[in-house]
């Protein structure tokens, strides 16, 4: 089986910092979304297949949800389609709000 390529938080907070190019997917719902993120561009699982020509095949892509499960399924969907630029969010959200930002409320 395919191992999926990931990224911790701490990685991609210093990676926000050093303002290295990259494109952050959060792949929740939208009732999610609007109860916490960080930024990024929300594209629902239900919807990822769809709307993949939204994500950027030239830079590095970090893919999110609250804990990293649907955005492992999200990848793999996308890697089907060809995309090999994709990291999942170790931890997702939740590991966020653990590591980097208490500020961001967990549920």
């Amino acid at each position: 089986m395919h191992q999926i390529q990931s990224i911790s938080v701490q990685e991609l907070a210093k990676m926000r910092k050093e303002k290295i190019a990259h494109q952050l997917i959060d792949v929740r719902e939208v009732h999610e979304f609007e109860f916490c993120h960080i930024e990024g561009l929300l594209i629902p699982l239900s919807e990822i297949e769809s709307r993949s020509a939204e994500i950027n095949r030239n830079q590095k892509v970090v893919v999110q949800c609250r804990s990293g499960q649907r955005s492992a399924t999200a990848i793999a969907l996308l890697e089907q389609q060809g995309f090999t630029n994709l990291y999942n969010l170790t931890g997702g959200i939740l590991a966020w709000s653990d590591e980097i930002d208490s500020n961001i409320p967990k549920y």
